[in-house]
């Protein structure tokens, strides 16, 4: 099993447990690709949730230009909750895992296949 396949296993995992959901492997398996090389990264790998200009990075990088959503409130009022569901105290929420939730959450998962 190569690292991705053991990255994509641990965010499996923290979906399962954490966020109490039963995840879609092959979506999960697409999202986690579409990260390119910061899921090997230990600071790219996860989303800062209490700095603001994180959030800021994944709504304009993540929802507007890779899912094509319009901008608006809903875009951060999807994130806060995805972060919810998470757990605010998770110490590391891999963006993985938090692009997957969002790409469910927005019902976008064709960009994906």
């Amino acid at each position: 099993m190569g690292k991705r396949d053991e990255l994509i296993a641990k965010y499996a995992d923290d979906l399962r447990n954490k966020c109490g959901m039963q995840p879609d492997m092959d979506l999960l398996t697409k999202v986690t690709i579409g990260c390119g090389p910061a899921i090997y990264n230990a600071d790219a790998s996860t989303v800062a949730a209490g700095q603001e200009g994180e959030l800021e990075t994944v709504k304009n990088n993540f929802l507007i230009k890779k899912l094509g959503l319009a901008d608006g409130p809903q875009l951060m009022d999807a994130i806060n909750s995805v972060i919810e569901t998470y757990g605010r105290s998770e110490r590391n929420k891999y963006r993985a895992v938090v692009y997957y939730m969002l790409t469910k959450h927005f019902g976008k998962e064709s960009v994906y296949r």
